[in-house]
């Protein structure tokens, strides 16, 4: 791939768990494979009082320890790192952007990199229409001389009503094209592949509608609770941190249609199809539709793990969801009748991200009464961890009658030899340099999302007698959430089993 055009990259909260964790060790993962511009410096900014030579100590022990692979050399890390530089910002200071316009003039100067100039902000949502306000009165975001561009992290508002304010405040500063939301399951290597797997197969789209697929399930869990993020978790919950992003745009892309081709707008366009085609869940029916839960104290193989009302920073009498699951419908010609399933949560006995198609079983039962409970065909694409594809079918097993078993079909990413498989946020780093938008959030898609979530939170919010249900931490969410699973006897997918207190055994 070509290097990107120079550029500054300036990190707002640059003393944060995000840049130290994820931005950091990927723009380094870019260097190591020559992927960045030819002449780049990074400006971490923050309210903290350090000087750059400490951020530059702490950027090299987020290096070392979060990055995930082999670091280089000392000498090429000290490269990377001579790059990088720190100033202290008051976010409501309009003179201490003034002069950091100042800053980077003369860092253009010195160093012949041109005028082109990402901000990444890696703060608290509530700050971005105010940084992004102070930027554009220093002049600092008009595309003079360079390129401008604005990555800000999700939740992109808290509601339909402020994600429209968010937009249109953002819409009054800068330009919808140089406005880069980024949801990192997006960058991951497999959603990608989804879009490959569809539409460049000719086994897969034919199937891929009302006539052969019987539901699509994802699921998205976590093994961790909300650790250290209490405050900022307990007016969130699952549905605004999760669902309403995540989870939401993997359906946008398993169920969209072939787009017009590879272009930006037109893989958006069709994703927002699928958002403007989700049959709206009325407030009445959210507790039909809708399953939240809390996880509760219990023992994870032998360790005693607290309940959520008992994290550091959570209200004890909280409400907030740490689960939840929904079944809805896309109505269109290609989905109408086929329900949806999501569900995500916290403390669930894995960390796993996948999107399970479940097919329509066969309409003559030759094998029923030797298979017994037949469940038919499904494809499973795991995103995390452990990335790959699995077809599963039944095949005869050898001997005499027509015993039936269930067998897999699989492929991993990390069998394929001297292929690395980049981090998300490298991926999206990278096209961000490259000015390409294809997996970042447009501002309708955000809107019809949030309008879709909208009477679920009303209905949580104006009716306390919706339950939460407890779940004890460990297992996979309220038993309850199987009843929105249409058909006898079926249930969620499990992608692990408890085979002994100490073992999961998680297929894929």
């Amino acid at each position: 791939m070509k290097k990107p055009d120079n550029l500054i990259l300036v990190i707002f909260g640059a003393t944060g768990d995000l840049t130290s964790r994820k931005l950091i060790p990927a723009i380094y993962s870019l260097q190591k494979q020559d992927l960045l511009p030819e002449r780049f410096e990074l400006i971490g900014l923050g309210r903290t009082e350090i000087t750059s030579d400490i951020f530059r100590q702490m950027m090299e022990e987020a290096i070392v320890n979060y990055s995930g692979e082999e670091v280089d050399s000392k000498e090429n890390v000290q490269k990377f790192l001579a790059n990088i530089s720190y100033r202290k910002i008051a976010y409501d200071n309009q003179e201490d952007y003034r002069n950091l316009g100042t800053f980077i003039s003369q860092r253009c100067s010195t160093l012949d990199i041109g005028n082109n100039l990402i901000f990444y902000m890696a703060t608290p949502p509530s700050l971005y229409e105010l940084i992004a306000g102070n930027l554009a009165s220093a002049g600092l975001t008009k595309q003079d001389s360079g390129f401008r561009r604005l990555i800000i992290e999700k939740p992109f508002g808290y509601d339909l009503e402020s994600g429209i304010k968010l937009n249109n405040t953002l819409h009054r500063l800068i330009t919808e094209d140089q406005i880069y939301r980024i949801d990192h399951y997006l960058g991951k290597e497999t959603v990608q592949n989804l879009l490959v797997t569809r539409f460049a197969n000719g086994i897969f789209e034919p199937l891929w509608n009302r006539n052969y697929i019987h539901r699509v399930e994802i699921t998205s869990a976590e093994s961790i609770g909300v650790e250290d993020r209490g405050s900022y978790y307990d007016s969130s919950g699952a549905l605004r941190d999760m669902v309403q992003n995540h989870l939401l745009q993997m359906v946008g892309l398993t169920a969209m249609e072939p787009p017009s081709s590879l272009d930006a707008d037109a893989i958006r366009n069709e994703v927002l199809k699928v958002f403007q085609s989700f049959q709206p869940i009325k407030e009445s029916e959210v507790p039909g539709q809708v399953i939240r839960g809390q996880y509760t104290g219990s023992r994870i193989r032998g360790e005693a793990v607290p309940g959520y009302r008992h994290e550091k920073n959570v209200n004890i009498h909280s409400r907030t969801e740490t689960y939840v699951a929904m079944k809805f419908f896309i109505n269109n010609w290609r989905w109408g009748g086929v329900p949806f399933y999501i569900r995500t949560g916290k403390r669930l006995p894995t960390r796993v991200t996948e999107i399970v198609i479940h097919f329509k079983p066969t309409p003559h039962h030759l094998f029923q009464r030797v298979v017994g409970n037949r469940s038919g065909n499904q494809l499973i694409i795991r995103i995390q961890p452990d990335e790959g594809i699995l077809l599963k079918f039944d095949m005869k097993e050898p001997g005499a009658g027509f015993n039936v078993k269930n067998v897999n079909m699989d492929f991993h990413y990390k069998d394929l030899a001297d292929v690395r498989v980049p981090s998300a946020y490298e991926r999206l780093l990278f096209d961000v340099m490259e000015g390409d938008s294809t997996l970042f959030s447009r501002d309708d898609e955000v809107e019809m999302a949030w309008k879709f979530v909208e009477p679920v939170q009303r209905a949580w919010k104006n009716n306390p007698e919706i339950k939460i249900y407890g779940y004890p931490a460990g297992t996979w969410g309220p038993e309850i959430s199987n009843s929105l699973i249409e058909g006898d006897g079926l249930s969620w997918r499990y992608p692990c089993k408890n085979l002994a207190d100490e073992e999961l055994y998680c297929e894929l």
